[in-house]
């Protein structure tokens, strides 16, 4: 598959083969459902917990006696049933939410999110990305111009970078639609929930050199 390269003036630079092993699979949704689901229960904290009426302060004392009072009988006030109570079947800290996926499937499911997106001319490839010096306000401008000019339905980025371009990292780091991660950091949800891939070329043989194996 061919694509064309850019020069961060956003003018035709070239153009590049994409390496099909990666960027021309066929994409199967059931596939990407799953590695989507598998990354965001790994990425889980599991810190919720609640307590149990065992665990709950107090209630160690009869409210009332058994008989005589008109009363429902009740053993303590830390009871699941009332306010205040202990809490039947909560979430539990020590719960283990990690799922696992063989590393076939999961790369095969990075190739289909990467072709997926080149196939909608969604994978940008510049030929460098740098900023001398970290100005939000310009790569704000910048993205507007590929939204407008390239990729017209793009509001959302994923820059790819082959090593730490702190001008970049600086630079987006305060815009909500824009995820700088390194070229041996790709991930499904991340791509997936992008709606353009920027990157150099200088990322492509990273990316090849770490997920095609």
């Amino acid at each position: 598959m061919k694509t064309t390269v850019y020069n961060q003036k956003l003018e035709q630079a070239g153009e590049l083969e994409l390496n099909p092993k990666i960027f021309e699979i066929t994409p199967v949704v059931e596939l990407i459902q799953l590695a989507v689901r598998i990354q965001l229960a790994n990425a889980r904290q599991g810190s919720a917990n609640t307590k149990t009426r065992g665990e709950v302060r107090g209630g160690g004392k009869k409210p009332w006696k058994q008989k005589g009072t008109g009363n429902a009988r009740a053993g303590s006030i830390r009871s699941p049933i009332w306010r205040h109570g202990g809490i039947t079947f909560g979430p539990r800290a020590n719960r283990n939410h990690e799922l696992k996926m063989n590393q076939k499937q999961w790369r095969k499911a990075l190739y289909m999110t990467l072709s997926d997106k080149a196939s909608e001319n969604n994978f940008l490839v510049f030929s460098e990305l740098e900023m001398k010096t970290p100005k939000t306000k310009e790569m704000s401008a910048w993205l507007s111009k590929i939204s407008k000019n390239i990729s017209k339905t793009a509001k959302k980025f994923l820059v790819v970078i082959p090593k730490n371009e702190e001008g970049i990292v600086k630079s987006a780091r305060n815009l909500k639609n824009v995820k700088v991660i390194f070229a041996n950091s790709l991930n499904v949800v991340d791509i997936m929930n992008s709606d353009a891939v920027i990157t150099s070329q200088a990322s492509l043989p990273i990316i090849e050199k770490t997920y095609l194996k």
